[in-house]
Protein backbone atom coordinates (compact mmCIF):
# COMPACT_ATOMS: atom_id res chain seq x y z
CA UNK A 1 0.00 0.00 0.00
CA UNK A 2 0.98 3.61 -0.56
CA UNK A 3 0.35 6.28 2.07
CA UNK A 4 -0.88 9.36 0.21
CA UNK A 5 -1.19 12.95 1.40
CA UNK A 6 -2.67 15.54 -0.96
CA UNK A 7 -2.04 19.09 0.22
CA UNK A 8 -3.42 22.36 -1.17
CA UNK A 9 -2.91 25.96 -0.02
CA UNK A 10 -6.07 25.45 2.07
CA UNK A 11 -4.48 22.52 3.93
CA UNK A 12 -4.74 18.74 3.85
CA UNK A 13 -7.23 17.67 1.16
CA UNK A 14 -6.93 13.90 1.44
CA UNK A 15 -4.91 11.37 3.38
CA UNK A 16 -5.07 7.60 3.26
CA UNK A 17 -3.72 4.37 1.86
CA UNK A 18 -4.11 3.43 -1.80
CA UNK A 19 -3.03 0.56 -4.03
CA UNK A 20 -1.86 2.77 -6.92
CA UNK A 21 -1.70 6.38 -8.11
CA UNK A 22 -1.99 7.37 -11.77
CA UNK A 23 -1.25 10.94 -12.88
CA UNK A 24 0.56 12.99 -15.52
CA UNK A 25 3.98 14.47 -14.93
CA UNK A 26 5.58 16.99 -17.27
CA UNK A 27 7.39 13.95 -18.72
CA UNK A 28 4.19 11.96 -19.34
CA UNK A 29 1.68 9.64 -17.67
CA UNK A 30 2.87 7.49 -14.78
CA UNK A 31 1.38 4.92 -12.45
CA UNK A 32 3.03 4.54 -9.07
CA UNK A 33 2.71 1.15 -7.40
CA UNK A 34 4.04 0.07 -3.99
CA UNK A 35 7.85 -0.20 -3.81
CA UNK A 36 8.40 2.16 -6.77
CA UNK A 37 11.82 3.83 -6.82
CA UNK A 38 12.00 7.25 -5.13
CA UNK A 39 10.74 10.01 -7.40
CA UNK A 40 10.12 13.74 -7.43
CA UNK A 41 8.14 15.11 -10.37
CA UNK A 42 6.36 18.23 -11.53
CA UNK A 43 2.71 17.57 -12.41
CA UNK A 44 0.60 18.91 -15.24
CA UNK A 45 -3.06 19.78 -14.97
CA UNK A 46 -4.46 16.25 -15.14
CA UNK A 47 -6.77 13.57 -13.90
CA UNK A 48 -5.32 12.01 -10.75
CA UNK A 49 -6.62 8.48 -10.18
CA UNK A 50 -6.27 6.80 -6.81
CA UNK A 51 -6.92 3.05 -6.62
CA UNK A 52 -8.68 2.28 -3.37
CA UNK A 53 -10.11 -1.15 -2.52
CA UNK A 54 -9.87 -2.23 -6.16
CA UNK A 55 -11.63 0.82 -7.62
CA UNK A 56 -10.16 3.97 -9.16
CA UNK A 57 -11.42 7.33 -7.87
CA UNK A 58 -10.72 10.28 -10.15
CA UNK A 59 -9.82 13.86 -9.23
CA UNK A 60 -9.29 16.97 -11.38
CA UNK A 61 -5.91 18.31 -10.32
CA UNK A 62 -4.46 21.71 -11.28
CA UNK A 63 -0.83 20.65 -11.61
CA UNK A 64 1.70 20.76 -8.81
CA UNK A 65 4.45 18.47 -7.66
CA UNK A 66 4.73 14.93 -6.31
CA UNK A 67 7.30 13.23 -4.10
CA UNK A 68 7.42 9.47 -3.54
CA UNK A 69 9.74 7.56 -1.23
CA UNK A 70 9.40 4.47 0.99
CA UNK A 71 5.76 3.92 -0.08
CA UNK A 72 4.78 7.43 0.99
CA UNK A 73 3.55 10.00 -1.52
CA UNK A 74 2.99 13.69 -1.05
CA UNK A 75 1.18 15.68 -3.71
CA UNK A 76 1.24 19.47 -3.51
CA UNK A 77 -1.30 21.16 -5.77
CA UNK A 78 -3.00 24.53 -6.07
CA UNK A 79 -6.40 22.89 -6.51
CA UNK A 80 -8.00 19.45 -6.65
CA UNK A 81 -11.63 18.33 -6.95
CA UNK A 82 -13.25 14.94 -6.81
CA UNK A 83 -15.89 14.14 -9.44
CA UNK A 84 -18.70 14.85 -6.97
CA UNK A 85 -17.23 18.28 -6.15
CA UNK A 86 -17.11 19.52 -9.74
CA UNK A 87 -19.71 22.08 -10.77
CA UNK A 88 -20.03 20.94 -14.39
CA UNK A 89 -21.99 23.98 -15.55
CA UNK A 90 -19.36 26.31 -14.08
CA UNK A 91 -16.61 24.28 -15.78
CA UNK A 92 -18.40 24.54 -19.14
CA UNK A 93 -18.78 28.31 -18.75
CA UNK A 94 -15.09 28.63 -17.84
CA UNK A 95 -14.18 26.65 -20.96
CA UNK A 96 -16.30 28.95 -23.13
CA UNK A 97 -14.74 32.08 -21.59
CA UNK A 98 -11.20 30.79 -22.10
CA UNK A 99 -11.92 29.80 -25.70
CA UNK A 100 -13.41 33.25 -26.37
CA UNK A 101 -10.33 34.97 -24.91
CA UNK A 102 -8.03 32.82 -27.05
CA UNK A 103 -10.10 33.50 -30.18
CA UNK A 104 -10.04 37.25 -29.53
CA UNK A 105 -6.25 37.53 -29.00
CA UNK A 106 -5.81 41.28 -28.82
CA UNK A 107 -2.90 43.07 -27.13
CA UNK A 108 -4.68 42.91 -23.75
CA UNK A 109 -5.21 39.13 -23.82
CA UNK A 110 -3.02 37.16 -21.45
CA UNK A 111 -2.58 34.08 -23.67
CA UNK A 112 -0.84 31.89 -21.07
CA UNK A 113 -3.54 32.60 -18.47
CA UNK A 114 -6.29 31.78 -20.98
CA UNK A 115 -4.52 28.54 -21.97
CA UNK A 116 -4.18 27.49 -18.32
CA UNK A 117 -7.85 28.30 -17.65
CA UNK A 118 -8.88 26.29 -20.71
CA UNK A 119 -6.76 23.28 -19.65
CA UNK A 120 -8.26 23.33 -16.14
CA UNK A 121 -11.82 23.58 -17.46
CA UNK A 122 -11.32 20.75 -19.96
CA UNK A 123 -9.77 18.59 -17.23
CA UNK A 124 -12.75 19.16 -14.91
CA UNK A 125 -15.17 18.29 -17.71
CA UNK A 126 -13.26 15.08 -18.54
CA UNK A 127 -13.06 13.98 -14.90
CA UNK A 128 -16.77 14.70 -14.47
CA UNK A 129 -17.45 12.49 -17.48
CA UNK A 130 -18.81 15.09 -19.86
Amino acid sequence: MIKVKIITPLGLYKEGEVEAVHLRTVEGDITILPNHIPLVAMLETCKCSLKEKGDYHDYAMAGGMMQFKDNEMRILTDAIEGREEIDIERAKRAKERAEARLAKRDNRTNIKRAEVALAKAINRIKVYGG
